[in-house]
């Protein structure tokens, strides 16, 4: 039953992480042009800012969709498909660095040594850390509001162009 269930899912599997690299190769490359003391000032603003805790849910995402991978194509297996994709998420725990040295980077390609201490100098005071924390929310409502606002607009656009073109069709 293994041999059968390797050679349905290998190719697709396969396929799927040649792809993930040819994508990802050329951006998780390390800039070695930006010293490391930039990099440690861009680490401090980021983590500051909170920026990266968006990206925590990334690996158990990536080990749920794997699991319903596998599960598909063989769902007499799945608990040996649970023990296998929860080792190897374990086994990737490690790597997350790579991708907060690709923001570090990011950040410090923007930002001067000076900029980013500043940012960091901020985000580390109470009102940068409140504002670290309401930040997701603030912008939830601010969306929500201009989206009302656009609504309320629209409704009244259609008003008053239909008006126009009453007056319009009654002269």
């Amino acid at each position: 039953m293994l041999a059968k269930f390797k050679s349905a899912t290998i190719a697709g599997v396969a396929s799927l992480v040649v792809a993930g690299m040819l994508v990802s190769s050329p951006v998780m490359a390390q800039d070695n042009s930006i010293s490391e003391s930039h990099i440690e000032a861009a680490k401090a603003a980021v983590k500051a800012t909170k920026s990266i805790e968006n990206f925590d849910n990334i690996l158990p995402d990536v080990a749920e969709r794997t699991r319903t991978l596998f599960i598909r194509s063989n769902p007499a297996m799945s608990a040996e498909i649970d023990i296998a994709v929860n080792e190897a998420a374990v086994e990737l725990i490690p790597r997350r660095k790579e991708l907060d040295r690709v923001i570090y980077e990011v950040w410090a390609r923007r930002f001067t040594v000076e900029q980013l201490n500043d940012i960091a100098t901020f985000y580390n005071s109470d009102t940068g850390k409140r504002f670290a924390e309401m930040s997701g929310p603030i912008s939830a409502m601010t969306i929500g509001a201009a989206k009302q606002w656009s609504d309320a607009i629209s409704t009244d656009m259609v008003a008053i162009a239909r008006k126009k073109l009453e007056a319009m069709a009654a002269q």
